[in-house]
């Protein structure tokens, strides 16, 4: 046990078994050893890939949809470009690139990033040195046109989660078990509701910070215009199976042995997630997959392009597409959802 887990287990002496949530919650985002509050967790050094580790062209066609969305609503003035989790910074630093071939785009839309994290806004600082950027703690509604990117960040928003047993739904908790952290059942069945025959041993997980989010993203967008990206791995006909995950250095680690040291993710539920969004007024598109959306954007033909400038780069080129769109890899996992106005026109890749 670390000390975090340490810190986790007299919390729980004192006060009381945690929910999942609530774990999540403390083990990403504890000011002093959360797992986002304290490293740069992304890339091959680090404990995952994002698909703008992967490649450029990602980054790019995404700025280049952003830069399509605004055309197509006749370039609302006072926009903001938002990306919600931002990582080190690359997947905007690409999406600004490219989106220069639409110079007014760049010139009349604000850069903000939300991150809570000291650490990564350092590292998106310096990557994006050449633009002028705002931070934000959080999401945060307004009155503005509001165009907005979240690649692989609701997947660490914090889950709820719920087993059938004998005696109804009873929600995971975390408990102190011998010294160590363990999971047990509230002895008292939740009165959640849940549609669906589930097997006894059958686990459901929503997010409700999640649909908080989607939601008031939907009515943002709804009242003011721009459009939503959300790219992420998840399902589109929810179940009854556990999703949570530890990962660290690219392996699965045991999800309660060392808190803040390993990430924690679940799979995001994209109906949950649309319906929210519409039920702030927007409307929604997808989800597809992510291969055929970016098959749709023209990355074959970016690559083709990025291979005849970079000639010894041709393999890694080919190699990080079929990454990118590949069924057996990301190209089905992970799915685009759009977010857009009522009357707005269809985005591109949908």
């Amino acid at each position: 046990m670390n000390a975090l887990g340490n810190r986790i287990v007299k919390l729980i002496e004192t006060q009381g078994p945690l929910s999942v949530a609530q774990f999540m919650t403390i083990a990403l985002l504890d000011p002093e050893a959360g797992y986002y509050a304290t490293r740069d967790p992304f890339g091959a050094r680090g404990d995952f890939v994002t698909a703008p580790e992967v490649s450029q062209m990602f980054g790019e066609l995404v700025g280049l949809w952003c830069v399509q969305a605004w055309l197509d609503q006749e370039k609302p003035k006072g926009a903001q470009l938002v990306e919600l989790g931002p990582g080190r910074g690359t997947l905007m630093a690409d999406a600004l690139r490219a989106a220069k071939l639409a110079r007014d785009f760049v010139k009349n839309v604000d850069v903000v990033l939300v991150e809570a994290s000291a650490t990564l806004r350092g590292l998106q600082r310096e990557r994006l040195k050449d633009f002028t950027v705002i931070w934000k703690d959080r999401f945060e509604a307004d009155e503005r046109p509001t165009f907005l990117i979240a690649n692989e960040f609701f997947d660490a928003l914090p889950i709820r989660q719920f087993v059938h047993t004998e005696r109804g739904w009873c929600e995971r908790m975390i408990v102190v078990d011998n010294g160590k952290l363990a999971f047990a059942l509230s002895p008292v069945p939740s009165n959640v509701v849940i549609e669906g025959d589930a097997p006894y041993g059958g686990v459901y997980e929503t997010s409700p910070a999640s649909l908080a989010l989607a939601e008031d993203i939907g009515r943002t967008i709804a009242r003011r215009s721009g459009a939503a990206l959300i790219i992420d791995y998840g399902y589109e006909r929810p179940g009854f199976g556990e999703t949570l995950q530890a990962v660290g250095r690219h392996q699965f680690k045991d999800l309660l042995e060392k808190p803040g040291a390993v990430d924690l993710s679940a799979h995001v539920d994209f109906t949950a997630l649309a319906a929210a969004a519409r039920a702030g007024g927007a409307q929604t598109y997808g989800p597809v997959g992510q291969g055929r959306f970016l098959e749709a954007l023209g990355i074959r033909a970016r690559a083709e392009k990025l291979a005849r400038a970079n000639r010894r780069e041709v393999s890694a080129i080919t190699a990080a597409v079929d990454r990118l769109v590949g069924r057996e890899q990301m190209g089905t996992l992970f799915k685009a959802l759009a977010i857009m106005p009522p009357n707005a026109p269809p985005p591109p890749g949908f």
